[in-house]
């Protein structure tokens, strides 16, 4: 119901300021204009000391009006003139009524436009007008004999204009209130898009990578091998077939959740309970894992993080690593999970048809668990992948960052 609320008010807000900055609001402005000249004719019988209103009264009462038709393109000078006609209205002696809400609504235009000490000066002015016409120079204007006017009179003019302004100053409150929530939202939007896209690409990457650098090594073996040894060439087109088809299977998962993020997933997340479908792969491309260590039971997103994590390791492995041999370290210590992956090097030196994006998704994967990566060479020569990654949940993110 909130969300709703809140969605109503933007849409007002829209409103207001597509009308504020296009269209004249001439509907509005007629309608206060026969509120003005039916009301006063009705106040004029409740009043019968004030002058009679006639083609001139009449005229003023609808200047204001007319001039409130101005009021979103020009409000400083539509509240001046609506300002001085009302006093001009008073001076001329006629009854007390519905000629100030032109005058409320001149104010009000003035102070959403951001001009509000125009406004409070010229409702101050106007009060200090009116002051000196009640107590001063009621005089020398009509209706003849009138005597000056009394302070109640004069305390409840006071707490109108003092209650018209506070309540246009309450509504920019809220107009700004409502345009900061909306630049809020919009940001927010913009970030959770940007978040999701990142997403994405690390899920599609780490689904796809492993597999396709394994069938690009078998590709390589079966074109090499097709003439001279026909057999061997077919384990390597079976080893693509079976690589491609866990790689369709993973792309298909990542896309289900993506079709339906409010749903399960269909498919279990994967986890380090699949390392030994790592090893094998690995072991199809030519590399031979050694696995040390049990991870035990994980908490799911650590789960997969940890598997993304030494997934993208072993495929760098492949992809930028002479080494033939890798190991893979797994332990568990006080709250946390600890995973090493090592290789003898020498680094290829070739892109080996890489994005350049694994060492930083596996970097954001650890992170937005509350963990550390670090990657770099040994001093031996070959290369180490260390991850530490906290059992306990992820500090509040307000948006997610892993799906399963």
């Amino acid at each position: 119901m909130a969300k709703w609320r809140r969605r109503g008010a933007a849409r007002w807000a829209d409103r207001a300021e597509r009308t504020g900055s296009g269209g004249l609001p001439w509907r509005s402005s007629l309608l206060v204009a026969v509120i003005a000249v039916a009301g006063s004719g009705w106040a004029a019988r409740l009043q019968p000391g004030s002058e009679p209103l006639g083609v001139t009264g009449r005229v003023l009462l609808l200047t204001g009006p007319a001039l409130l038709v101005l009021r979103h393109r020009h409000p400083v000078p539509a509240l001046w003139g609506v300002c001085a006609v009302t006093l001009a209205y008073l001076a001329g002696g006629y009854p007390y009524g519905p000629v100030f809400i032109s005058v409320a609504l001149a104010c009000l235009a003035a102070v959403l436009a951001g001009h509000r000490y125009a406004a409070w000066t010229a409702a101050a002015l106007l009060w200090t007008g009116h002051l000196l016409i009640g107590h001063w120079l009621y005089r020398w204007l009509p209706p003849p004999g009138d005597g000056p006017a009394g302070w109640g009179t004069e305390a409840g003019v006071t707490a109108w204009v003092t209650a018209v302004l506070a309540a246009c100053e309450l509504i920019r409150l809220r107009r700004e209130q409502w345009a900061r929530d909306r630049a809020e939202r919009a940001a927010a939007e913009r970030r959770r898009a940007g978040e999701e896209r990142l997403r994405i690409a690390r899920e599609l990457h780490d689904v796809l990578a492993h597999s396709l650098s394994v069938i690009h090594v078998q590709a390589g073996v079966g074109l090499a091998l097709l003439d001279s040894d026909r057999e061997q060439a077919r384990t390597a087109l079976t080893t693509i077939k079976a690589a491609s088809k866990e790689a369709l299977g993973e792309v298909r998962q990542v896309l289900d959740t993506l079709r339906a993020p409010g749903e399960a997933p269909r498919a279990p997340a994967p986890g380090l309970g699949r390392l030994p479908e790592l090893v094998a792969q690995a072991a199809s491309a030519g590399l031979t894992v050694t696995v040390e260590g049990e991870p035990g039971v994980l908490p799911p997103a650590t789960d997969l993080a940890a598997f993304r994590i030494v997934q993208e390791a072993l495929t760098n492995v492949v992809r930028h690593s002479a080494s033939r041999t890798a190991r893979v370290r797994i332990s568990r210590g006080p709250g946390r999970l600890e995973l090493g992956v090592d290789d003898d090097g020498p680094a290829t030196g070739d892109e080996a048809g890489g994005s350049g994006t694994g060492l930083i998704g596996m970097r954001e994967r650890a992170a937005a668990q509350g963990g550390t990566l670090e990657a770099g060479p040994r001093p031996d020569g070959g290369f180490r992948v260390l991850a530490r990654l906290p059992l306990t949940a992820a500090p509040a993110d307000p948006v997610p960052r892993e799906a399963g």
